[in-house]
């Protein structure tokens, strides 16, 4: 199964690689906007909360401004999370291809069921009268839909690499969640790897 989607993978790439690098043979150089090195890059993002697809996009002015937006799942929910970021890129000392960029936007998705831990308190009596609390507990699920939304902010470092279509990438992304009446501040950091045309 892994060589399979090995092989799909590889295959839906070629074509784009290959036209890369013709374009790079023709026009003589990098291509790209400003710094950045590349236009548009499509590929994935792994992280601790939330995994999935990332699409970023450098607008038309040089001054290193993207769009990117996120389509993930949470991690231990069933579900999905619509996140759009506007970030602003800096070149990195001097090294070619090497970024830092940092921005802020804001998610909405839907989920259903989450993990909880239910506090569970009991007292017993013991030999000589006196009286014990007993914490116990346990991890729950519960089978509910919830509408989640909120704010993010976003710090990153990417690289380009030089010869191949390609940027690595390894973020932080700090967020604000508010669903079901409850509200929380959630640290999440990934690495994504992004095709780039």
């Amino acid at each position: 199964m892994k060589y399979l989607q090995f092989t799909l993978v590889f295959l839906f790439l070629l074509p784009g690689v290959m036209a890369h690098a013709q374009a790079k043979k023709n026009s003589g150089g990098g291509g790209g906007n400003g710094s950045s090195g590349y236009n548009t890059g499509i590929g994935l993002r792994g992280g601790g909360y939330s995994s999935g697809l990332t699409v970023k996009h450098f607008l038309g002015n040089k001054n290193g401004v993207a769009i990117e937006a996120l389509v993930t799942t949470e991690y231990k929910a069933r579900g999905v999370r619509f996140t759009l970021l506007g970030e602003k890129h800096k070149a990195l000392a001097d090294i070619k291809g090497l970024q830092f960029y940092y921005g802020a936007g804001f998610h909405a998705g839907s989920y259903q069921g989450r993990y909880y831990f239910a506090d569970e308190r009991y007292y017993y009596k013991g030999r000589k009268g006196d009286v014990y609390l007993v914490r116990g507990g346990a991890y729950l699920r519960d089978e509910e839909s919830y509408v989640a939304f909120g704010a993010d902010l976003i710090l990153g470092l990417e690289y380009k690499l030089q010869d191949l279509p390609f940027v690595l990438g390894v973020d932080y992304k700090p967020y604000f969640d508010v669903f079901n009446g409850y509200t929380g501040f959630y640290n999440d950091a990934a690495i994504s790897l992004r095709f780039t045309f």
